[in-house]
């Protein structure tokens, strides 16, 4: 893609903070640095989303994730990750290149926060699954 700013660091066309590079895919020290050493890993092919990946890529890039995420726990003392990816804006996904996020954690007060809603009270499960799986 012409202005894909990730196509652009996979080029080697602009810098880029790359901590692991290979024939398929890199990673690299995310700009807004949600925590010290918050990573993404991206394919050097454009994908613009999660759906858009062949298994054989998306399955390397998670073993490069787990890679990362062990180099950071090693070098940078992380007790722990989020890993995360979005998928189009209604998911936070502001670069339209498929890339897998890496922040790592040090205390619940790191200044991160991921909030899951609990609605155990209010979906129902059965219709749920019912329309997912065509299965009554």
């Amino acid at each position: 893609m012409d202005n894909c700013i990730f196509c652009k660091i996979a080029n080697h066309e602009i810098p880029g903070k790359i901590i692991y590079e290979d024939d398929i895919c890199m990673a690299f020290l995310d700009l807004s640095q949600t925590t010290d050493g918050h990573t993404l890993v991206i394919p050097k092919n454009h994908y613009a989303h999660i759906l858009e990946v062949d298994s054989q890529t998306l399955a390397h890039m998670m073993e490069v994730v787990q890679k990362v995420a062990l180099q950071l726990q090693n070098q940078l003392h992380a007790k722990g990750f989020n890993i995360i990816t979005n998928m189009n804006e209604v998911a936070g996904q502001t670069v339209h290149h498929f890339h897998i996020h890496i922040i790592p954690r040090y205390d619940q007060h790191d200044g991160f926060e991921a909030h899951y809603l609990d609605r155990s009270q209010d979906a129902n499960l059965d219709d749920i699954y019912q329309k997912i799986t065509g299965l009554k």
